[in-house]
């Protein structure tokens, strides 16, 4: 009995190993054009001058919705983008929304950066999946 019970613990780690090294390799399996849309790169993409840059162009564009200052709303909504190789922001989507505007409000300040410093593997530009985090948080009285 303990035999079998061993081989099937052997059995079950060995399908848990391959289900994680499946989806370790399944991080450049997204593709878009025959073109492979990376989440890990050896060279990250990043914001014109950084990730202080980043903030103060999102501080410095950012509406709050009416709505969400009328119900007090706050919170953090995720956007997703593409990087393209030529630092272009391409398929942007809410990925997490407060409701009342602020997701919307998001995707607008997305839309208005400017081009990224594009991502890179081996020395190569790639396309680079980005989840942004973009907090609305009222202002003080």
């Amino acid at each position: 009995m303990k035999e079998h019970f061993k081989s099937l613990s052997l059995f079950a780690l060995l399908i848990m190993l391959c289900a994680f090294s499946l989806n370790v390799n399944a991080q450049e399996e997204v593709f878009d054009n025959n073109e492979p849309i990376f989440t890990v790169v050896e060279d990250p993409t990043e914001f014109p001058g950084g990730k202080d840059s980043l903030n103060k162009f999102i501080s410095d564009n950012i509406i709050y919705p009416q709505e969400a200052l009328d119900k007090g709303i706050e919170g953090k909504v995720y956007i997703t983008f593409v990087v393209e190789k030529d630092g272009s922001i391409n398929d942007i989507k809410i990925i997490r929304d407060i409701g009342y505007g602020c997701g919307e409000e998001a995707k607008r300040i997305v839309k208005l950066m400017p081009k990224w410093k594009p991502a890179k593997q081996r020395e190569i530009n790639v396309k680079q999946q980005f989840v942004l985090p973009i907090s609305f948080k009222l202002p003080k009285e």
